[in-house]
């Protein structure tokens, strides 16, 4: 798709950590989504970022790390291809990691809009990780650092040790809401089916 009539320039940023075990090949097929949606042959092909300033799609193969700094010209399709390569990211990563997807509006001029219209500027952040409890544990350690930013402009830090213990309550609470979701159903214990759930893993603070 040629960057010159998209709609959008769609940034990624974030990174990932990954398993030991994952190599360049394995991780060129869980990005495939993102690499054929850029029109690549492959991931080498399409890992430089629209923007010469910025690293793209990187390996780092020592540190295990996956690292995106990466702009493709795009539509609103691009929500889909995302959806797929989080889902493929869950099965490779090491850890919860946040990665943030910012959409451009191309086609708005602000001087030369009319009066209402506004731009379609879009920013969502999604999760990838190996579980559910990785994948609570970094929503809530953004939101305890959002929380916090925002509230130390009038409260001191050590003032909202409170503020923490609210949030972690209502992170314990989604987390055994969804254990108990994936109970239902289950085979009684001693008849032959797994007891273990997805681990019974709760995210660290949140007790």
């Amino acid at each position: 798709m040629s960057r010159f009539n998209a709609p959008f320039e769609i940034h990624v940023h974030g990174q990932v950590v990954l398993r030991a075990d994952v190599t360049y090949s394995h991780l060129q097929e869980v990005l495939k989504p993102l690499w054929q949606y850029a029109g690549g042959k492959n991931l080498s092909d399409a890992a430089r970022s629209c923007y010469e300033e910025e690293p793209g799609i990187q390996m780092d193969g020592n540190e295990h790390l996956l690292q995106m700094c990466w702009t493709v010209a795009g539509d609103e399709d691009f929500r889909q291809t995302l959806d797929e390569v989080c889902m493929n990211l869950n099965e490779v990563a090491m850890a919860g990691a946040a990665i943030e997807i910012t959409f451009y509006d191309t086609e708005f001029d602000e001087e030369d809009a009319q009066p209402g219209e506004e731009s379609r500027d879009d920013f969502v952040i999604v999760f990838v990780g190996p579980d559910p409890a990785a994948i609570m544990q970094v929503q809530r350690d953004i939101l305890v650092q959002d929380m916090t930013n925002l509230m130390e402009r009038h409260f001191d830090g050590a003032e909202l040790g409170g503020v923490v213990a609210e949030i972690d309550k209502l992170f314990s609470q989604r987390f055994d809401d969804l254990v108990n979701s994936l109970e239902i159903g289950k085979p009684p214990r001693g008849t032959g089916g797994s007891s273990s759930g997805h681990g019974g893993r709760k995210p660290r603070h949140l007790h």
